[in-house]
């Protein structure tokens, strides 16, 4: 006979404890274990019948079926998703509320005009959706709402209609009525989310997961609920800005390094094609402490502006404040203009920006921090027209970076009279490019008597 008997899961790793502790310890977070009830099944019920035991198979006998993407209308989200929706598949998009992810989900409901798609609200009510789609100038006669929490009440619907794309909004405010822990706990996120990849593997439904994310940044729910989906795209921008972007963490069929870029305005999300021209337009050109960077997106690069700020402090520890970049690289980034270059930087509050809001985890962007930090400790401008690309060592040398020339091409097809370069990378460039100036150093000091 089944008991019941209680567990306590944390809420930021998913572990599982027998009993209630401040603190857990897998991943460390204090107050995070959640009580949840469990069922406990007797053994007899666990016994495998001959009949249930799978058949398997030689990798020779098993024939495979090429899939064919679905391409939407919005190529920006075709490229984050890796080149078009595959069928049948689970995606999980997360991101912070108001950033637009119901916005984005009602954007590809026109692109499949001759198939049912199932919107499941179980936040807003279908008069809200419907005034958001009529603003966004959305119509769509074979688009079917409802406003439901209950999970089997929405599989019973999807049962009737048999949609082509189900999308679930949002899977922390649905639950299953035979678990008994409330809407959002750990259980019944896990357990939804995995009776909605059954049902798509099943009946060939492509579905669509939407999940607010913590404090932190992650999606809320274990670290299962990512492991049990296709597809994670994250939602991330800022809400003083205005642009936002669609980044891959997890893709099985596909590439994570792609993004798409969109603009938040009154009608919704638009498409920007050119991200450099958008991060690049509001750029004040003759002042000290700023300078291009070139990060790269997958296969596309990015040129975006590095704001720095070096200021001097009365208070015994400086300030290292960086919004865009991280902290750490920062912190090792000055400690090398200090050692190498002799700059007397302990004694100055250093702030550095990434501008519009853009975030850069690449190492080919360190010459560009470096090169922004001097220019506002010496308070002399660079040239306007140029960029800096190059992986910072700790002897102040020069490394190269992957994908060059595509970096290259970018420059100039934005007007750039002239780019840094490691020395390595300009001896391995195949194509000549005459239109901009292509500038090899091999360290720091080079770069800076380059630039004046």
């Amino acid at each position: 006979m089944a008991k019941n008997k209680s567990r306590y899961v944390c809420s930021s790793c998913g572990s599982v404890s027998i009993k209630y502790q401040g603190k857990c310890f897998e991943c460390g977070t204090w107050g995070s274990l959640i009580a949840e009830s469990v069922t406990e099944v007797s053994q007899n019920s666990l016994t495998v019948t001959p009949t249930s035991v799978p058949i398997a198979k030689s990798l020779d006998e098993i024939e495979l079926h090429e899939e064919k993407r679905w391409l939407t209308e919005i190529s920006e989200f075709d490229r984050a998703i890796g080149g078009g929706i595959m069928p049948a598949s689970v995606c999980l998009i997360g991101g912070e509320p108001g950033i637009g992810k119901s916005t984005l989900m009602l954007m590809i409901i026109p692109s499949f005009k001759e198939n049912q798609v199932l919107y499941v609200s179980a936040e807003e009510s279908l008069v809200q959706i419907s005034s958001r789609a009529r603003r966004m100038g959305i119509t769509s006669k074979n688009l079917k709402l409802i406003s439901e929490t209950k999970l089997e009440s929405i599989l019973a619907v999807a049962d009737q209609i048999k949609p082509l794309i189900l999308i679930i909004d949002s899977i922390q405010t649905i639950f299953l009525a035979e678990l008994e822990s409330t809407p959002g706990s750990i259980s019944q996120v896990r357990e939804c989310a995995s009776r909605l990849v059954r049902y798509a593997k099943e009946n060939n439904v492509t579905t669509f997961i939407i999940g607010h994310i913590t404090k932190e940044g992650s999606i809320a729910g274990p670290k299962s609920l990512e492991h049990i989906v296709d597809t994670v795209l994250q939602f991330e921008g800022e809400s003083r800005y205005k642009y936002r972007i669609l980044r891959a963490l997890k893709n099985r069929f596909g590439s994570t390094n792609e993004i798409g870029v969109f603009e938040m305005n009154e009608s919704g999300l638009a498409e920007v094609n050119n991200p450099s021209e958008i991060f690049l337009s509001e750029r004040t050109l003759g002042i000290s402490g700023s300078a291009i960077a070139s990060p790269l997106e997958g296969s596309r690069p990015i040129l975006t502006e590095v704001q720095a700020l070096v200021a001097k402090t009365n208070y015994p520890v400086p300030q290292r404040v960086a919004s865009g970049i991280d902290q750490k690289r920062l912190a090792i980034l000055v400690a090398i203009l200090e050692k190498r270059m002799g700059l007397p930087l302990w004694s100055s509050d250093i702030f550095l920006n990434i501008a519009g809001g853009f975030k850069i985890t690449e190492p080919a962007c360190d010459l560009a921090v470096a090169v922004a930090i001097v220019s506002s400790f010496k308070d002399i401008p660079l040239h306007a027209l140029t960029v800096t690309i190059g992986e910072v060592g700790l002897a102040a040398e020069l490394r190269a970076v992957p994908q060059i020339e595509r970096r290259i091409l970018e420059a100039e097809k934005l007007g750039f009279e002239q780019i840094i370069v490691p020395k390595n990378n300009y001896e391995k460039i195949v194509t000549k490019r005459p239109k901009i100036k292509v500038i090899p150093c091999k360290n720091l000091h080079e770069v800076l008597n380059a630039v004046g």
